[in-house]
């Protein structure tokens, strides 16, 4: 059966490398016979701010705006903007979303952040009940692809930048994982712009034999909703004595033990 692939892609030049990372995989994913579409938020100069103009018609309190719930009336009621709905069929319809981007700030550019706030709504992307390893998108694998602009050795646990998984934590738990997503290690580019021509062939080739397998890939470890009690989203005691041995259970929810290598770059740690 023909597995469909959405790339999210944010960057505004078609000669950088994040533009080749995205070709690239477009070319592989389509000689695997996957159908994969393409949302170039520069090139439709998707709207970064989420406001009451993404919904048509009237909103439920003027005075109070709260877009959470405005958004959740107006998904119920098929009130959101166009460019808002479009996003979301591309999404239920994907068994795979790649992000590309390039980091801006230790976090993703503003467009893409546009993009999480006004796509993944309320009621279509997450509810109190469906959220984390219940997620609505819990058969939807998602990955993000990235390229820094320092050098692979800043953003390690020594690093003047600090740990990379602390960094991707928000962005891979508090975005992808909270709506359910399977999310698969990172892809990332280190440094591009400071590598020699024969090295980044070289991360560009590492991109093209990864992406043969991608969608097989199994994704990262977050502890399942049924480890946490109900009431107080604390891990049970009787978690807590399988989860935590020497390391901590994730790089969010360690603890107080060290945080355990590469929970957030590596599948199976």
């Amino acid at each position: 059966m023909e597995k469909k692939v959405l790339i999210v892609y944010a960057h505004q030049s078609a000669g950088s490398f994040s533009a080749a990372a995205k070709e690239a995989a477009v070319d592989v994913l389509k000689s695997k016979d996957c159908s994969v579409e393409v949302s170039d938020l520069y090139a439709t100069k998707f709207k970064a701010t989420a406001t009451a103009e993404d919904i048509t018609g009237e909103v439920k309190n003027s005075e109070h705006f709260r877009y959470a719930e405005e958004t959740k009336l107006a998904w119920d009621e098929g009130r959101l903007s166009a460019d808002i709905t479009e996003e979301q069929r591309k999404l239920q319809e994907a068994d795979l979303v790649i992000f590309q981007f390039p980091m801006y700030w230790f976090t993703v550019p503003a467009i893409l952040k546009g993009w999480f706030d006004r796509v993944l709504t309320l009621g279509f992307a997450y509810t109190k009940e469906k959220r984390y390893s219940n997620g609505i998108f819990k058969k939807t694998k998602a990955l993000l692809s990235f390229t820094t602009g320092s050098q692979e050795t800043m953003f390690s646990p020594t690093g003047i930048n600090g740990d990379m998984n602390v960094t991707l934590w928000p962005l891979q738990n508090g975005i992808l994982h909270y709506c359910g997503f399977q999310v698969l290690a990172p892809q990332i580019f280190w440094a591009p712009e400071d590598a020699t021509p024969e090295g980044r062939s070289a991360m560009l080739a590492a991109w093209n034999t990864r992406l043969q397998g991608l969608l097989d890939e199994k994704p990262l470890f977050y502890a399942p909703m049924d480890c946490f009690d109900c009431e107080s989203f604390q891990l049970k005691p009787e978690s807590v004595e399988k989860l935590v041995k020497e390391f901590g259970p994730t790089a969010g929810t360690h603890c107080g033990k060290p945080l355990p290598p590469n929970n957030q770059m590596k599948a199976g740690v």
